[in-house]
């Protein structure tokens, strides 16, 4: 059973990745029709963006970006509503779905993440012996 398990797992991370970057193709497309550019350009824009580079700074390592951190995912999702609202301005169902479980999987994953941590920290920590934290999973 492991091997099924491990099987589904990367067949879920292959899918989540293709609709990821199916809907960056998407965002890309949309920003390139709103600039009045080719798709190349508004890649390349959005790239610089959104790049992060390696900075050492009073010796210790730090990455920098032209978008500070705080501002990063907000803008990430406030680019596919706007292509959200865009697809179902235009009536075209099959990208705005793609853009809308984009935008839900980013708003969402902050919270998935902790949940799956929390729940394999308190599995550790059972099978270590330790006194097991207080759960804050709803489940």
């Amino acid at each position: 059973m492991p091997r099924l398990a491990i099987a589904l797992v990367v067949l879920a991370l292959a899918a989540l990745a293709s609709t990821m970057t199916y809907s960056g193709f998407l965002v890309i497309g949309v920003v390139a029709d709103f600039l009045g550019t080719g798709r190349v350009m508004a890649g390349l824009m959005l790239g610089a963006l959104f790049a992060r580079f390696p900075w050492i700074r009073n010796g210790k390592p730090r990455v920098v970006g032209l978008i500070p951190k705080p501002f990063r995912r907000p803008l990430i999702v406030s680019l596919l509503a706007l292509c959200l609202v865009n697809f179902l301005s235009r009536g075209e169902v099959v990208p705005a779905a793609f853009t809308g479980f984009a935008t839900a999987f980013v708003l969402g994953f902050p919270w998935l993440r902790r949940a799956m941590f929390d729940r394999l920290v308190a599995s550790v920590s059972t099978f270590a012996g330790k006194n097991a934290p207080k759960r804050n999973d709803d489940r």
